[in-house]
């Protein structure tokens, strides 16, 4: 490979299509890429890779190695591409020692689009960044006060060419969620509570709601298997699903303080309604009520059901249109990987 001014090996984890949503902005933005992409917590995590760690008595000897691995593969790369930039998606699979070598002759970036509080490794590597972005408002706080590194904020985004609006697509649910319940109290409790109080409704819930692997006898006989898929699903099949419904519902995990997940954007960009839980960042991007945003589970009811109302349907798209235009206005990957470049 030859040496580019303008190269960026973009390294980050196989979740939720992050690395070719980012490469394929900063292509746009005129910047060569090369991917070096990683699992969790040990890469790969092939199927025998997964039995393994599953009955390892050392899991943290495992994942140190996979590391180590997987560093020097990401190194060998580095001085392959020699590119100017070295971005990084979380990079908790990487040590500090690759990290020291990539800043020797280019600019390190880190993406911290999880919580720090959720990637712990990443505590290791954030100090020897030229720069960090935080997603979560919170975690720009907990990195000054425990590292006195000056942190930014960069919110998430979505690749209009993954969520978009479908012309015409017939409305066949009412409510549609996705994302994994089984490791967050607050949404399993919420779920539940929508799925209890609208019976006559057609529900569709994406997402590990009874893991097999945990319990499998709770797995096969979970309540409302018309409505809990207890799997994950593609980014079309959500965008065909989004599309499909009266309501799309967003619930934050429990780490999210000042910030937001993917789905805000990538909701609100497929053209149907959002009813969404809020925080001081969200309330500032939506002030003309283009989501619905609840506060508590009575407010998250009684807004599903204002969406639902026939009377409500007209004003319902209007603002649903309004949050699509506010969101690919200045909410996509490409506005924030050029925001990065200037920055730098």
């Amino acid at each position: 490979m030859v040496k580019s001014n303008h190269a960026v090996l973009l390294i980050g984890p196989n979740f939720h299509d992050f690395n070719r949503f980012v490469s394929s902005a900063l292509e746009r933005l005129g910047r060569k890429v090369v991917v070096e992409s990683y699992d969790t917590p040990i890469s790969p995590y092939t199927r025998w890779n997964k039995v393994a760690y599953k009955v390892a008595g050392d899991k943290e000897g495992m994942r140190d190695k996979s590391r180590k691995c997987f560093s020097a593969q990401a190194v060998g790369t580095f001085d392959k591409v020699r590119p100017q930039v070295v971005f990084l998606l979380n990079g908790e699979m990487l040590t500090p020692d690759a990290v020291q070598h990539f800043r020797k002759s280019a600019m390190v970036v880190a993406w911290l689009y999880d919580s720090i509080t959720r990637v712990s490794q990443c505590w290791n590597i954030v100090p020897f960044c030229h720069k960090v972005f935080c997603y979560e408002q919170e975690d720009i706080r907990l990195i000054r006060d425990r590292l006195g590194i000056v942190a930014e904020f960069l919110p998430q985004a979505v690749d209009p060419s993954a969520y978009f609006n479908i012309p015409d697509v017939k409305k066949e649910w009412d409510i549609v969620f996705a994302a994994d319940m089984w490791k967050s109290p607050k949404r399993m409790r919420l779920i539940q509570s929508v799925v209890a109080a609208f019976p006559d409704k057609k529900i569709r819930v994406w997402g590990i709601y009874k893991p097999w692997y945990k319990d499998l006898w709770k797995s096969v006989t979970r309540e409302r298997r018309d409505i809990y898929t207890n799997r994950n699903t593609s980014s079309r099949q959500l965008n065909l699903d989004y599309n499909m419904a009266r309501v799309v519902l967003n619930i934050h995990n429990e780490q999210q303080v000042v910030g937001a997940n993917p789905k805000l954007y990538e909701i609100s960009a497929t053209g149907s309604y959002q009813v969404c839980d809020t925080n001081p960042y969200i309330q500032s991007l939506f002030q003309n009520s283009e989501v619905g945003l609840y506060k508590d589970e009575a407010d998250l009811i009684e807004q599903i059901a204002w969406a639902l109302d026939p009377k409500n349907e007209t004003e319902r798209e209007q603002r649903a249109q309004q949050a699509r235009a506010l969101i690919l206005s200045a909410h996509t990957y490409e506005c924030r990987m050029r925001n990065v470049l200037e920055n730098l």
